[in-house]
């Protein structure tokens, strides 16, 4: 999304090269949905950030008061490729992915200062001819947005880049996320570890205990995403960059006495360099 095809001062070879990028992967283009899968995914997206508790039988319910006559089979498989999972209790927490899993640490863990917990999360953007994968770090405490990063496959490349530009701000004691094959990879996991970082895990279907996140995507939809229309990668770059430019440094929150997420960032990480200084 970042690199232009018809720029004659750079190649794009040289492009890639810059931005850490291999060839192969800026030419993959990965297989379009049809329209109609697309609207369908859109209703989709839209219906779960409601109702994150809607299964394959009750979404194809309001797919079909809504015209839509679709087999569930058809709604499964557009559901995992939109990385949805609804909430549930599961007889079985064994069989998520095949990476290794780690204990959810939060459960009436007192969260008192920035960096103590930071947490991460996917999320599915709709395009007018497709869609992207998000992805964020954000500091549980202040509900701080440290990095965020677009991708157009839900492998664990870009999960990294993002953990790589939080790491640029600061290191947190504990990193919590869920249990999906980009968080479980050993790619993924080794960056924490080496940090000394203690990695905790939600329940899967549990995506409340990763709350902060989930209220952070309601948000940036209702607030950004679908009030707009992005026709390419860079449109939804540069609406994202600025939305979440908002989010952390203009909007007040409820939860946080009406300041911003910068600002308590900021205040709690300053009283805290005092207090390891004394």
């Amino acid at each position: 999304m970042l690199i232009e095809a018809k720029c004659l001062q750079i190649p794009v070879s040289r492009q890639c090269y810059l931005l850490g990028l291999t060839r192969s992967t800026y030419y993959y283009e990965p297989a379009e949905e049809t329209p109609m899968n697309l609207a369908l995914m859109r209703i989709i997206d839209e219906q779960f950030t409601k109702t994150p508790f809607y299964g394959v039988l009750r979404m194809g319910e309001v797919l079909r008061r809504k015209g839509y006559s679709v087999n569930p089979k058809r709604i499964r498989r557009l559901m995992r490729l939109m990385g949805l999972e609804a909430i549930y209790p599961r007889k079985s927490l064994s069989q998520a992915n095949d990476g290794k899993k780690y204990p959810y640490l939060l459960r009436d863990l007192t969260i008192k200062r920035p960096n103590q917990v930071w947490a991460s999360d996917i999320t599915y953007i709709r395009m007018e001819k497709g869609f992207l994968y998000l992805v964020v770090v954000m500091d549980w405490y202040s509900r701080y947005v440290l990095s965020w990063e677009l991708s157009n496959t839900m492998d664990a490349g870009f999960c990294l880049d993002c953990l790589d530009k939080a790491f640029s701000c600061a290191k947190p004691e504990i990193f919590n996320s869920d249990q999906g094959s980009q968080y479980t990879s050993q790619a993924f996991t080794s960056q924490l570890q080496k940090r000394e970082i203690a990695i905790s895990m939600d329940g899967r279907g549990r995506c409340f205990d990763n709350i902060f996140v989930e209220r952070l995507w309601r948000s940036l939809k209702y607030e950004e995403v679908y009030l707009k229309s992005y026709v390419t990668g860079k449109e939804a770059i540069k609406g994202i960059a600025e939305y979440f430019k908002f989010y952390n440094r203009d909007r007040p929150h409820q939860g946080l006495n009406n300041r911003t997420p910068w600002e308590v960032y900021q205040e709690k990480e300053k009283e805290e360099l005092v207090y390891r200084a004394q």
